[in-house]
């Protein structure tokens, strides 16, 4: 009897150290697995503004990207030391994400940006582990020049070219989806996308028409007597044209009387060409016309004389 119950005690005693071992490698084994995953955030279209405050490291990929993959490994253990340094390390997804694609006009991958406080410089240093920390760390990013604030991620040109990128993507599931889910063949897609935008375009031409004429009506519209107008200018410059023509012609008719008078002019000189009396001159002492121009000038004076 005696050792049935030391066996039994002897049975409890292990299960009881058994079970103390399981309970601390559990403990040992959980702590860090719950801790990593915060180290490495994921920024999307719907968090993109939690980088604007604070300070910044993100990096844009893509998984089937041979490069972007080289830096994975390498990009987590840095994100291990942002807490420690007071700095979010973050990745984007360009596939899953392309709005910020377009936000951020991603060319090449990887890219990685520094944000600190909304101010956004393009990281171009060497990608190790080291040279991020020390980028951080000794703040070398005060030496690369910032973005532009009409190129940032905030602003009305970068949100235009995120709506385009989003809307790249979704005319290429489209495409995807009619050709592989509903069996079109490609050039039927693309016979669809090309009436679909014809006929978006006219829409909205239409619509640009119609605004434009609602925001400046037509005169024809605007005033009730606008022919009325219009006739009353017409009549206005047919008035002023038959003055014009009115006018031209006592033009003419003062330039016939001016012919005239030096018509009778040369006739009164012909005929005094011949002497004071009316006589003719003899041959041989014919006057040269300005002579007889001075000898008609001075009869005109002596007949004004006599009238007087």
């Amino acid at each position: 009897m005696a050792s049935s119950r030391a066996g039994s005690v002897m049975v409890r005693e292990n299960h009881r150290s058994w079970i103390s071992c399981l309970f601390l490698l559990l403990h040992l084994t959980s702590s860090p697995v719950r801790a990593r995953p915060d180290s490495l955030k994921d920024v999307t279209d719907g968090n993109w503004e939690e980088i604007l405050t604070g300070e910044w490291m993100i990096e844009f990929y893509a998984p089937w990207c041979p490069a972007c993959q080289q830096l994975q490994p390498v990009w987590k253990e840095f994100a291990d030391w942002g807490e420690d340094m007071g700095v979010n390390i973050a990745k984007v997804d360009v596939t899953e994400q392309p709005g910020l694609s377009g936000r951020f006009i991603i060319t090449s991958l990887p890219t990685i940006y520094h944000c600190k406080d909304g101010i956004f410089r393009k990281y171009q240093g060497a990608r190790t582990k080291d040279d991020f920390l020390s980028f951080v760390h000794e703040q070398k990013w005060k030496a690369v020049e910032p973005i532009s604030s009409w190129l940032g991620p905030s602003s009305f040109l970068m949100n235009s070219m995120s709506a385009l990128f989003k809307l790249s993507m979704f005319i290429r599931r489209c495409h995807n989806y009619m050709t592989e889910q509903l069996g079109i063949p490609v050039w039927g897609s693309y016979v669809i996308f090309g009436l679909a935008t014809l006929f978006s375009g006219l829409t909205l031409g239409l619509l640009l028409v119609f605004i434009a004429d609602f925001v400046f009506p037509s005169r024809r519209f605007s005033s009730p007597d606008y022919y009325q107008k219009k006739q009353t200018m017409e009549q206005v410059r047919l008035i002023r044209h038959q003055e014009d023509e009115h006018e031209a012609d006592g033009e003419e008719d003062d330039d016939e009387e001016e012919e005239e008078d030096d018509a009778d002019q040369d006739e009164v000189w012909s005929r005094r060409r011949g002497s004071p009396e009316g006589r003719p001159e003899p041959k041989g002492q014919a006057f040269s016309d300005e002579a007889l121009r001075k000898r008609v000038v001075f009869s005109r004076e002596e007949e004004e004389e006599e009238d007087t």
